[in-house]
């Protein structure tokens, strides 16, 4: 582990010192270097994460797609999204913002004579086995975004630009970032509370994203695949999470929330095993400029919705029980696609 930061380390000084720090000293910009690069690292990382994800799900795609590429619009806007989203990294960046937070409550805590509540001071056997501690920061984490992923779905105004997710009917592994960037903020700054809560080394903390990222890319990738009757029940796949997005599945009683673990869907009543079974997706009767609009008009259509859902328009969001199509009942308006 200490080779690999220290090949990053090297990596991301020698593009700084050779590439962009001659570029600031011509241009007089010096006094920016510091923040230059910090982006520089945060790129670089982004960058590593869109490659892990193509190189293990673009060929998973082109083996056994579970419907062809036809609205390549939709998929460049997804790709744009991801370019977005990772080169920004917003769990990191909310992971170094909400670290002051921790130093002024750990702080306070240790004026009172108090030791912060972090997991390996509750359980201190972990300290010698920091593998274990990794794998016990994972399930905690996954553990908290099941019920961030529930929390979109069931509260109308989260919904409202959660809603921009579950639009795309073309669901690809482009797909995972294709988020409100208001819904991605307050994602961050949850998951990003909860490491710093249970003590996450920040040196784990981009392994544990960069982990969670690339399980929850596979998970929208358009194959065929899953990992059987037992490995359906330990790790969320392309079929479990397509369930979730499927237009009869999806919304305020949805299934298949989990991200990385689906014991959370089978412990709490929201999981789906049915096998052999790929939806279509979408969101019927759902805005169309969240399904087939450009970036901007996609985001802008998400606030305006919220607005709605909080009452400050006078035509508010749909329910997500409605909006993502769970009324079985044949109609005029029900999709009538046929799955792949």
């Amino acid at each position: 582990m200490n080779a690999l930061y220290d090949a990053y380390a090297a990596l991301t000084g020698w593009i700084f010192e050779h590439a962009l720090q001659p570029l600031l000293y011509a241009a007089g910009l010096m006094d920016w270097a510091e923040d230059l690069y910090d982006w520089l690292d945060f790129a670089l990382f982004g960058l590593f994460g869109i490659l892990a994800v193509w190189l293990v799900c673009r060929p998973l795609e082109a083996w056994r797609p579970v419907e062809p590429r036809q609205d390549r619009r939709a998929i460049r806007t997804d790709m744009l999204y991801t370019v977005l989203t990772r080169l920004g990294l917003l769990p990191l960046l909310a992971f170094v913002f909400l670290a002051s937070v921790q130093a002024m409550w750990e702080g306070w805590l240790t004026e009172q004579g108090l030791l912060p509540p972090t997991l390996e001071e509750l359980v201190p056997a972990l300290r010698a086995h920091p593998l274990l501690a990794f794998a016990c920061y994972v399930v905690i984490l996954d553990f908290g975004e099941y019920w961030r992923h529930r929390a979109q779905h069931t509260l109308r105004w989260w919904w409202a630009l959660h809603e921009i997710h579950h639009a795309q009917r073309q669901m690809t592994f482009w797909t995972d970032d294709r988020n409100h960037v208001l819904d991605d903020v307050l994602a961050a700054l949850w998951f990003g509370g909860i490491a710093l809560l249970i003590g996450v080394p920040p040196g784990q903390f981009p392994l544990i994203v960069l982990l969670l990222r690339l399980a929850e890319s596979l998970s929208h990738a358009n194959v065929r695949l899953d990992f059987g009757r037992l490995g359906e029940r330990l790790f969320v796949s392309p079929r479990f999470h397509r369930l979730h997005h499927g237009v009869l599945s999806a919304g305020a009683q949805g299934k298949n929330y989990a991200v990385l673990l689906p014991v959370w869907d089978w412990v709490f009543g929201t999981a789906d095993f049915r096998r052999g079974v790929y939806p279509p997706t979408g969101v019927p009767d759902g805005d169309e400029a969240l399904a087939t609009g450009g970036w901007l008009r996609q985001q802008v259509g998400g606030l305006r919705r919220m607005a709605g859902a909080l009452g400050l328009r006078r035509r508010p969001a749909a329910a997500p029980s409605d909006a993502a199509g769970l009324d079985p009942r044949p109609g005029p308006q029900a999709r009538t696609r046929t799955p792949a």
